[in-house]
């Protein structure tokens, strides 16, 4: 048996890609293979983003043009400058309700919920000053600090705004309009604004309201791959018209003509007297794009087995917005379900993302005059749809049970959020996820060590193969909390593609400072690699980590006879059970066993 070490380097340099836009690379290999895939896959994010780019513009407090032209703005940029197709940029349910924070909480929001002309003309800056932030984080290569943004700060951002889009839709579930001059903007404040005005509600908006949520709710359990928020629109926008036969009026979404509005630049006046707002504002949703972006592409391509340039897509993010700028759009992220539909559409290339946004623009002009036929409590009672979905119980009983700094960083940001505005709940929850975590310091570093022709024992090369099947002993040394969960997740995700590792025994004992965000690493680690047909084994576990893992719910979710808590009595008893299982696993195959140790230079 040799004994061998592992380095995996704490930070990885990334290779900013060229500023020849990326598609020119794409569309020099385009072949009919990639049409077929990538021309479906448009056609389904086409269909998906046009109710939801409407159904954001409400959430937002927008015309509705700016979400349907932010969607296909977007999509048109991701195209032609993302890496990947892994990303489709769009207007998301947490910029837009971001957005609408902002202008609650400058007073620019009118009693029927909807941003007032002064709002309008902020948001150009806003968007530019977004674009600004993003194109140099790419540029400077500084994405990767959105690591030290934790897990827990964005569950409880995103459970946050899923409470605020839903009390701000009430009101045009129940018709309550013009009940009071009083603008509510947080959303405590909007629940009570509507308890107040409960006598003004409307049968007919609550009676199309419970029609639309059962149609919505039938579509989606019998035809699950249908463009199901589309069909209950165009169903209940039917039933609307039944309801005018019997004189029950609903509010209806106003027409509008794109070919002269199109158009909007940013009114630099405005920086003097709203500066503050802007920065700290696009400051927001630069980070809230970086977090939601990343995240959604990172996952997808691990399914996929591939990478993203996060560099590169973090510009892309930027050059969106900056287009939507321009072209009357709103803010701009990686949508999680344009994205998730459009790889499992068949997207090939970021192709599929230009044709969504041609198919985005074009049906935006042809709906002009057929958006008058839409009820607004229809629309309103689908945004409801999509603000609950954003609600993960899983996640939040997670990041609030595995310890107690998670549970006070998920608390603040949580309560923050709906007391004052998300915007400065990010920050809060940011500012405190870092106090609490300042002097954990992550800096795990593994070496591969074997010996060479010469018989001397020399550090291997990071592409080393592995010749026959081989069982790996991973001694997980550190800090691994949130910082360092994605780099934990990647490093050895690496070790694992190795099609000849059978076996991955990771040693616990010195991992310290185990939290929601790596106890969630870890049980994606162990999924992707039951996918590569490779065991993996937790031995040393000790016994406050085991307590992290059982609290948070994932001991349950993993198999018990490869979890061997440690010893203290007999120290070697864990791993020996542990390799005695390995032999169990590899079913008689002949395995070299490898260990991998830390290294401690100087």
């Amino acid at each position: 048996m040799r004994k061998r070490s592992k380095s995996i380097p704490f930070t990885k340099r990334i290779k900013l890609g060229s500023f020849r836009p990326p598609i020119i690379d794409v569309l020099y290999g385009y072949n009919s293979m990639n049409w077929s895939g990538d021309w479906r896959a448009g056609v389904n994010v086409a269909l998906l983003a046009i109710p939801q780019g409407m159904a954001y513009a409400l959430v937002a407090g927008l015309p509705i043009t700016y979400g349907l032209l932010g969607s296909a703005i977007a999509a048109l940029m991701g195209g032609i400058f993302g890496g990947s197709r892994f990303i489709t940029l769009g207007p998301t349910n947490a910029t837009a309700v971001l957005l609408f924070g902002v202008f609650a909480g400058i007073g620019m929001v009118q009693s029927n919920g909807m941003a007032s002309s002064d709002a309008i003309s902020l948001l150009p800056l806003i968007l530019a000053c977004t674009a600004a932030f993003l194109i140099l984080a790419g540029i400077l290569q500084v994405s990767y600090m959105i690591q030290f943004v934790s897990r827990t700060v964005i569950t409880a951002y995103v459970t946050a705004a899923s409470f605020l889009i839903i009390a701000n839709q009430t009101k045009h579930i129940l018709g309550l309009y013009g009940t009071n001059d009083e603008i509510p903007s947080t959303f405590f404040e909007i629940v009570i604004h509507t308890v107040q005005n409960l006598s003004f509600f409307s049968v007919p908006s609550i009676t199309l309201c419970l029609i639309t949520g059962i149609i919505f709710l039938f579509l989606q359990r019998k035809l699950p791959n249908f463009p199901n928020v589309a069909l209950t629109l165009v169903i209940s926008s039917c039933i609307a018209l039944i309801f005018d036969h019997y004189n029950w009026q609903v509010t209806r979404l106003d027409s509008f003509n794109l070919h002269r509005t199109y158009f909007s630049f940013p009114q630099f006046d405005n920086l003097s007297s709203h500066w503050k707002t802007i920065v700290s504002s696009a400051f927001a949703v630069s980070l809230l794009c970086l977090l939601e972006g990343l995240s959604i592409g990172k996952s997808l391509a691990a399914r996929a087995g591939s990478r993203i340039d996060s560099n590169q897509e973090t510009i892309s993010i930027g050059l969106g917005n900056l287009g939507c700028a321009v072209f009357s759009g709103m803010p701009a992220s990686g949508s999680l379900t344009r994205s998730t539909l459009s790889v499992e559409s068949g997207a090939k290339t970021s192709v599929a993302n230009l044709f969504a946004g041609v198919l985005i623009l074009a049906g935006s002009f042809l709906l002009g005059e057929l958006v008058s036929w839409i009820p607004l409590a229809s629309l309103a009672t689908l945004v409801i749809f999509i603000g609950a979905s954003l609600i993960k119980i899983r996640q939040i009983k997670t990041v609030a049970r595995a310890t107690g700094s998670d549970a006070v960083t998920f608390g603040v940001t949580l309560v923050v959020g709906l007391l004052f505005s998300l915007q400065v709940a990010i920050f809060a929850g940011v500012i405190t996820s870092i106090l609490l975590f300042l002097r954990k310091v992550a800096e795990p570093e593994l070496r591969e060590f074997g010996y060479n022709a010469d018989g001397e024992l020399a550090e291997l090369s990071v592409k080393a193969k592995r010749p026959e099947p081989e069982v790996s002993i991973v001694h997980v040394e550190g800090e691994i909390f949130f910082a360092a969960a994605e780099l934990f997740y990647e490093q050895i995700r690496r070790v694992g593609d190795d099609e000849n590792l059978r076996v991955l025994v990771l040693k616990l004992l010195h991992a310290h400072h185990l939290d929601a965000t790596s106890v969630l690493a870890l049980e994606e680690l162990l999924e992707y690699l039951k996918e590569k047909n490779c065991h993996v084994l937790l031995c040393e576990v000790r016994r406050d980590a085991l307590r992290i893992l059982r609290n948070s719910g994932v001991l349950n979710r993993i198999n018990r006879q490869n979890v061997f808590p440690h010893t203290v009595s007999n120290p070697t008893l864990s791993t020996a059970k542990a390799i005695k299982r390995a032999k169990h696993l590899v079913s008689g195959e002949k395995a070299k066993v490898t260990i991998y140790a830390e290294s401690n230079p100087g």
